[in-house]
């Protein structure tokens, strides 16, 4: 059995939480839903809303360039990332043959029994490591809206967010899990021209160049390489303000999952607000976002341990 798998990805294991214990929370919101999919074609995006712990979205979505706007009405902050699932394999087969594998492990990341929680995920089908990570928004916090533009191949995808709760649970088990399907049918849509070229990789970290002044900025993300992190987790980007005098080094901390406040709500260092960026995404793939920069104090920061070390912390200013 290879590294990949005994490790898989947290990001899909978390959203199994909601699936095994509360379902799909998706329809007793079909009305709010209808609506968003009904306006798709006449403003060229798909919204998905968040008022608490929830993603009211498309059922359905055309399959190519498509993009999400995403407006987080909650008090939490949270973020999109998109699962892929393997042809033929559904929401049942993860309650069968996922759900009892997961619940064992997630206990022991809880214990910190680290050794004991690869043990158990070791039991879990080989389906389970062809789960692509296909991108989404980065972070955003309460009352903010994240605008990212993806390519995304027809097929059958979970949406889902792992933010943590401040009692340690994940956002995933409080109901945001939605499945949706890509169409075949092309979306027709275009990628939108970037001001600021982002690359991101496991040895070169993040590096940027372009025209990075106040106003609506427009980023290109290209992934040149992808891998499994020492939280599980792949590589991503985030964008996000800083307050004067707020603590870079315990946002680092904060940033990883897999630290006992890692990801926690009510434990996000002071003075930083998330304005969006994409998520874990497959090697050589590029990813749009979009944000309006006022001048101020900027870090591009990603979702693993010891992000500075890697590159993968960087600041930047926007001036008057």
């Amino acid at each position: 059995m290879n590294n990949l798998f005994l490790s898989g990805r947290l990001s899909a294991l978390l959203v199994l939480l909601t699936i095994f214990f509360v379902g799909c929370k998706s329809d007793p919101k079909k009305q709010e839903a209808s609506e968003a999919e009904a306006s798709e074609p006449e403003r060229e995006v798909i919204e998905v809303v968040t008022r608490s712990m929830e993603f009211f979205a498309p059922d359905t979505i055309n399959s190519g360039w498509n993009t999400f706007v995403y407006k987080n009405l909650s008090t939490e902050p949270h973020f999109i990332l998109l699962d892929k699932y393997p042809e033929g394999i559904t929401i049942e087969n993860t309650i069968a043959e996922v759900a009892p594998a997961f619940e064992e492990g997630m206990a022991m990341i809880m214990e910190g029994k680290m050794e004991e929680a690869m043990a158990a995920f070791g039991k879990l089908p080989e389906w389970f490591g062809q789960v692509v990570f296909s991108g989404g928004t980065g972070l955003i916090s309460p009352r903010e809206t994240a605008i990212s533009t993806l390519n995304l191949a027809p097929g059958y995808y979970i949406m889902e967010c792992y933010v943590r709760m401040p009692d340690g649970r994940f956002h995933t088990s409080m109901g945001m899990a939605k499945e949706f399907i890509i169409r075949s049918e092309d979306s027709g849509n275009k990628p939108p021209e970037a001001n600021v070229s982002i690359t991101i990789s496991s040895e070169d970290g993040i590096n940027y160049s372009g025209n990075m002044t106040k106003g609506t900025t427009i980023f290109s993300v290209t992934y040149e390489d992808q891998i499994v992190h020492e939280n599980f987790v792949g590589h991503d980007v985030n964008l996000v303000r800083m307050e004067e005098g707020a603590d870079l080094d315990a946002l680092e901390a904060w940033i990883n999952w897999a630290s006992p406040t890692g990801l926690m709500s009510s434990k996000l260092p002071e003075g930083f607000t998330f304005l969006g960026g994409t998520n874990d995404a497959p090697a050589g793939s590029v990813q749009y976002f979009e944000a309006d920069l006022s001048p101020g104090t900027y870090a591009f920061i990603s979702e693993v341990p010891g992000s500075k070390a890697k590159g993968m912390l960087k600041t930047f200013s926007i001036s008057d």
